[in-house]
């Protein structure tokens, strides 16, 4: 019988079977035409025979003007393969050759492909995907990945954000539709069946590079003044509240939290980033109990610390508080993960 570490490992693996459609890989790479000329393109975590990233790179070899495609097909508990694609007596050749290993992007062989290789472009799995960041930092590749909108706020990929060494890519939108297995289970809500017969999933997801951009560096428009009401204070760090990045005031030059979403508009000409509002990335003062309260501000008898950046709660902006502090009953709200920026100076003086 497969003992617990064993089912969790094979929930994992199904779970991070998302297969990225053909148009979503055309939005964003058409951004990056110039920037692909004489690229060997590494697509390590893909299944070459059926993956639409290495269709995508086949059928646009010489537009890109690549120099070499390479993919490696992983299978879990078996030697694997590789095929690569390039230019051979000036014909398009594609050759298969057997691995050793498995294909796993942290394989031996795999790590070997990747030292050679100029830029990776694939959807790695979400679920070791911290790992797979770790890997691109060490060897120091350009790289265009998906992965889960949520991962702006791993301490590790965060603190590559915050380094200017990850951004957004140019497509930024909030989620992809995946080819999934008919196995898949997903809510009626947020699944659909394509008219092909193929099974797709919504995901929150984005795409993830350190490949410039002209875009990139667009400054955010801003015309709101700050004014003490509009943008309340956080109780536990110095900083003040805004909403939605359209409404970041152009007079305010101290710290400010904003969504996360603030990353498809984020300039760093134009805004520092200082850290993300929610431990453990940012230590928040944190030894005053508070009672967690449910969706309608009733008591659910939770009590603990609270991890992030609050602010005493508004009835008139907040409908319902989140916390209250279990000695003096005040009321806290907590707004969705923040992202603690600053004004850079002058930039819109």
């Amino acid at each position: 019988m497969a003992n617990k570490r064993q089912l969790d490992k094979a929930k994992s693996a199904k779970r991070d079977e998302f297969y990225t459609q053909i148009t979503d890989i055309e939005k964003e790479l058409k951004h990056y035409k110039d920037y692909f000329k004489d690229k060997i393109v590494f697509c390590n975590c893909d299944d070459p025979q059926h993956s639409n990233f290495w269709k995508y790179f086949e059928l646009n070899f010489d537009f890109l003007g690549l120099k070499k495609l390479v993919s490696t097909h992983f299978r879990e508990d078996k030697p694997s393969y590789k095929l690569e694609l390039s230019r051979e007596s000036g014909e398009l050749a594609i050759t298969k050759t057997d691995l050793k290993q498995n294909g796993d992007f942290r394989s031996d062989e795999s790590i070997k492909i990747l030292k050679g290789a100029d830029v990776v472009v694939t959807n790695p799995p979400f679920s070791i995907y911290r790992e797979y960041v770790a890997q691109l930092m060490k060897y120091e590749k350009d790289f265009l990945i998906i992965a889960n909108k949520n991962s702006i706020t791993y301490k590790e990929v965060f603190k590559e954000i915050k380094n200017g060494k990850i951004w957004l890519g140019h497509n930024f939108g909030s989620s992809f539709e995946f080819v999934v297995p008919d196995s898949y289970e997903a809510s009626a809500s947020s699944s659909r069946i394509r008219e092909d017969g193929k099974k797709l999933v919504n995901v929150g997801a984005k795409w993830f590079t350190n490949i410039d951009y002209p875009k990139r560096h667009d400054n955010l428009i801003l015309y709101k003044r700050y004014n003490d009401i509009d943008y309340p204070k956080y109780t536990n760090y110095d900083a003040i509240n805004v909403d939605k990045t359209k409404d970041i005031p152009c007079d305010y030059d101290g710290c400010i939290g904003v969504p996360i979403t603030f990353l498809d508009k984020f300039n760093p000409e134009q805004f520092e980033i200082i850290t993300c509002g929610k431990n453990p990335i940012c230590e928040f003062p944190n030894d005053i109990k508070h009672e967690r309260l449910d969706k309608s501000g009733n008591p659910t008898g939770k009590i603990g610390y609270i991890g992030c950046c609050y602010m005493k709660h508004n009835p008139k902006s907040n409908k319902f508080a989140t916390y209250k502090n279990t000695t003096t009953g005040e009321l806290y709200a907590v707004p969705y993960a923040r992202i603690i920026i600053k004004r850079i100076k002058g930039d819109n003086e």
